[in-house]
């Protein structure tokens, strides 16, 4: 597991019934390509996020799978359409096996 890793979500608390909104996401992670040597010369294993899914009430709003030349601290901005009240869960999977979960309620009114 990598250190230091801490996900970001911002999301509306609230929206209006086929209301479109817009979700943010950030989650810092060092993301090491598996390439890079230590001061001993010894290889630094792999640790990149390699897939990202968001769903709203266990339906997938999106499902990102990211390759090794993704960026450190990833940041995804993404729409979606909410038509009842539930709560969005987001998940980073690490190739090291570590899961990162967050998620955020929405009422729809």
């Amino acid at each position: 597991m990598a250190s230091g890793v801490k996900p970001r979500v911002k999301a509306p608390k609230s929206a209006a019934a086929g209301e479109v909104v817009t979700l943010k996401t950030l989650i810092s992670h060092p993301m090491e390509s598996g390439l890079r040597k230590d001061g001993d010369g010894n290889v630094i294993p792999r640790s990149i996020i390699n897939r990202f899914v968001c769903a709203l009430n266990g339906e997938t709003v999106v499902d990102v799978k990211m390759e090794p030349a993704i960026s450190t601290n990833p940041y995804f901005e993404f729409e979606a359409r909410v038509d009842a009240s539930g709560e969005f869960s987001f998940t980073w999977y690490d190739d090291d096996g570590s899961v990162y979960e967050a998620s955020s309620p929405i009422t729809v009114g």
